[in-house]
């Protein structure tokens, strides 16, 4: 069965629905107003229907808009991703990369892999930053950055790199300090490690959820992780930072059955912003990084 829509049209649709306005659309996609008005249009008498209600201070999807939506989306993906690959396959990605991802996944799972990575592609240049707070992509020029935990952000692609379990962990130190019978403590009675500024970060995932009080807070992830192996108490952490310290016995796995999983928080993937192309470099770091990846 032939598509009857034009490609152009349904990438105008979606141009208008992530920035909220024609005009706002067409400053995107560097065209006239009256050119995406009529894209939209066309849309709409091909379909046989009203995709979008247009009022004076918004615009607002009905229920053909929102259907059209999940599938034009998906469907403009899969073929961008499509002619990414063939152009893959005809000329090596140059050009210059800029990544962004928490402290810790920079430092336990990308900077291990940055010199095989450059031996594989010596045209593409890498401007790598680490940022533990969720970072605007547009506002500091980041191609593409690696997010953990559920993605929010409609405005968008998200490629699922894995999962990283969460363990709640502490030192060997730390346990002989507290009582004798530290096990039989509760967890809300031990002295807890959490994020400052960041609020949801300090929500754990608990089977049985209790409020939590933090004895110590810090901005960075990694500053949390070492806290924890100085004895200074207990820090939820992802597998991908903290396994080489459980199997090397600087951190212990305490309350095992206490954390929820899978959940929310243990979902690793890369994101891009959907108005824009994705070019051959972020595809070959994407194919690169996630085969590699120690989750």
């Amino acid at each position: 069965m032939a598509v009857r829509s034009r490609t152009e049209d349904l990438e105008a649709f979606l141009a208008v629905v992530d920035s909220g306005s024609f005009s706002a659309a067409a400053e995107l996609l560097d065209q006239q107003v009256a050119k995406v008005s009529r894209a939209i249009a066309r849309l709409e008498k091909t379909n046989n229907c009203t995709l979008m209600a247009r009022t004076t201070r918004r615009l607002e999807l009905t229920e053909e808009g929102k259907l059209l939506l999940t599938y034009a989306r998906e469907g403009l993906n899969t073929l961008e991703k499509g002619e990414e690959h063939l152009k893959l396959l005809k000329k090596a990605p140059a050009g210059h990369l800029r990544i962004d991802a928490a402290s810790p996944f920079v430092l336990h799972q990308i900077t291990p892999l940055i010199g095989v990575f450059r031996q594989a592609f010596p045209q593409v240049t890498l401007d790598i930053s680490s940022n533990d707070g969720i970072v605007d992509l547009l506002e500091r020029r980041t191609d593409v950055a690696i997010r953990i935990g559920e993605l929010k952000d409609s405005n968008l692609h998200a490629r699922r790199l894995g999962r990283s379990q969460l363990y709640l962990v502490a030192s060997k130190n730390y346990l002989d300090t507290t009582l004798t019978e530290q096990q039989a403590l509760p967890l809300h009675e031990h002295q807890l490690i959490g994020f400052s500024g960041s609020s949801s970060l300090n929500e754990w995932p608990l089977k049985q959820p209790i409020k939590l009080d933090f004895a110590l807070l810090a901005s960075s992830g990694e500053t949390i992780r070492q806290l924890a192996i100085e004895g200074q108490g207990i820090a939820l952490l992802s597998n991908f930072m903290c396994r080489r310290d459980i199997e090397q016995g600087r951190l212990v796995e305490v309350f095992p059955s206490a954390i929820k999983s899978p959940n929310n928080r243990e979902s690793i993937q890369a994101v891009y912003y959907k108005n824009s192309a994705v070019s051959s470099r972020i595809l070959a770091f994407l194919d690169f990084l996630q085969p590699r990846l120690t989750l």
